[in-house]
């Protein structure tokens, strides 16, 4: 007899993480681990620091260039950033 009440394996580890309070982390460290998948090759390349507090993103780049490129296109990351983790991770960036 074939239990009725089964759920996708990747469901189920979501939910442990969710009632452990670690989801949020979760998400964040996969924003962190996949960055040159979310903003390309010429932005990966010239970050040299990333992490995540209080919903910030903090970055530290290299380049002039690109520091004016992220903060002209910041509304848009941020977006692009959530979009990618299924959830509200991140409210602002700060580039040093």
């Amino acid at each position: 007899m074939r239990n009725q009440n089964t759920q996708p394996l990747g469901e189920v580890i979501r939910e442990y993480f969710k009632a452990l309070g670690i989801d949020k982390k979760m998400r964040e460290m996969s924003v962190i681990n996949n960055w040159e998948n979310i903003v390309g090759k010429s932005i990966f390349r010239v970050t040299r620091e990333i992490f995540i507090a209080n919903r910030r993103l903090y970055l530290k780049i290299n380049s002039a260039v690109v520091k004016n490129e992220i903060l002209m296109l910041r509304t848009e990351l941020i977006s692009r950033i959530n979009d990618y983790a299924g959830d509200i991770i991140v409210n602002d960036i700060v580039v040093f």
